[in-house]
């Protein structure tokens, strides 16, 4: 097996692996948020990175038969979700090409300087504690 090589993303807000936090997705490609899976939901994307791909199979899903590869987690291993290779069904053909990643193997990351600068601008340094209006007697 060969040097494995990361693609980190620069993004301000991303999905990454549950387990290993390896970038996985940038939320703006996320397509649809009202996929179902087994272990609950699952978010469709354009493109992801940094995961390797199962054999082919068909299955039986709920939108009817798909030709589908795993997705698996390029660092970690851990089963992340499914691409959808070819739809039987005329009506699921935008499937096609596109990636399903399960809520309970991803996190969503915003980043640190973006919220740091939100919380800067709602800090009042000149602001003097004192009491409140339930303490006046």
């Amino acid at each position: 097996m060969g040097r494995v090589f990361l693609v980190e993303l620069q993004s301000r807000s991303f999905y990454k692996c549950r387990f290993c936090h390896t970038h996985l997705a940038p939320s703006d490609n996320i397509l649809s948020w009202s996929f179902n899976c087994r272990r609950g939901r699952a978010y469709l994307f354009s493109d992801v990175v940094n995961i390797t791909l199962g054999p082919q199979e068909d299955k039986m899903m709920l939108s009817g038969m798909h030709t589908v590869e795993d997705i698996f987690c390029v660092c970690c291993g851990q089963i992340l979700g499914w691409k959808y290779v070819a739809a039987h069904d005329k009506n699921q053909k935008y499937k096609e090409g596109k990636f399903v990643l399960e809520s309970t193997a991803i996190l969503m990351h915003f980043s640190n300087r973006w919220r740091i600068a939100e919380a800067t601008e709602e800090l009042n340094l000149d602001a003097c504690a004192g009491s409140s209006d339930a303490d006046t007697p």
